[in-house]
């Protein structure tokens, strides 16, 4: 639109002055859009996504670097003992320092049997031994119905310290601790584990499965050297005194068990 259509447009909209000296019309708002429309590029071209990635990487490079700790402490540790003196002065996992003591294995370290819960709770975090609180002394009835008792088995955690608040442990503190855990099967080596929750079995398993859909079936725990032990999943004590109504199902789980004990 020239000025002279542009003068003609104003009259015919009832336009008799104008403010200023010239007529034209150079439509300053439109000028605004492109301008932020510019800078809309700009904001989006920028590489805002690799600001925050050496802040992820670093936190990465911790954690495998810690974990690569606990493997050459394991690595190191030819003894039951050695490896509770390496725990104990083991620095790469945050939950150490916020727990009240570490809490290693206990009972017959040549037990056939090994049992492995997920992590400490308040009771064990204050002791120091697995399993003995609620759930320590419902696992001990648990053995007792096919005639067992803790001097027959070893008990641990996936973890050796307390999550604050009992919170379910991140994929990063499993993969930081599992190097102890693992030592200790191989130090043990059991003929059999149980797996008590999701979290220990998925852990032992590297698997992202539910612990309804795990248990009630024998699966297979593999050495780093090749040796397979069989397996039993079951649900956790803790879980079973909040839901009594599964203690049917862990029933055929403690006789599948008592089986698997009198064949070997």
């Amino acid at each position: 639109m020239n000025e002279v259509e542009l003068i003609e447009w104003y009259l015919s909209a009832g336009v008799d002055c104008i403010c200023g000296k010239d007529a034209g019309f150079k439509m300053p708002e439109q000028k605004k859009a492109v301008v932020f429309e510019n800078k809309q590029e700009e904001t989006v071209s920028r590489p805002a996504i690799k600001e925050s990635r050496p802040a992820i990487t670093d936190l990465a490079q911790v954690s495998m670097q810690a974990g690569q700790n606990a493997r050459t402490l394991c690595e190191q540790s030819d003894s039951l003992d050695a490896l509770r003196k390496a725990l104990d002065s083991f620095e790469g996992c945050s939950l150490k320092l916020t727990s009240n003591k570490t809490v290693f294995g206990g009972g017959n370290p040549e037990a056939k049997i090994m049992i492995i819960g997920e992590a400490p709770g308040s009771d064990e975090d204050r002791i120091g031994e697995p399993f003995v609180g609620k759930s320590g002394h419902l696992l001990d009835s648990m053995l007792k119905a096919i005639g067992l008792d803790r001097s027959q088995v070893y008990i641990t955690n996936v973890l050796p310290w307390r999550p604050p608040g009992n919170r379910t442990p991140t994929s990063s503190e499993v993969a930081i601790c599992l190097p102890f855990l693992k030592r200790q099967i191989e130090l043990i080596s059991p003929e059999i584990i149980v797996a008590l929750g999701g979290s220990a079995a998925n852990s032992l398993l590297d698997r992202e499965e539910t612990i309804s859909h795990l248990r009630g079936k024998w699966l297979e725990y593999k050495e780093i050297k090749g040796k397979s032990i069989p397996l039993l999943a079951s649900f956790h004590p803790a879980y079973l005194l909040r839901n009594p109504a599964q203690k049917s199902k862990v029933w055929s789980d403690l006789l599948r068990l008592k089986k698997k004990i009198q064949n070997n």
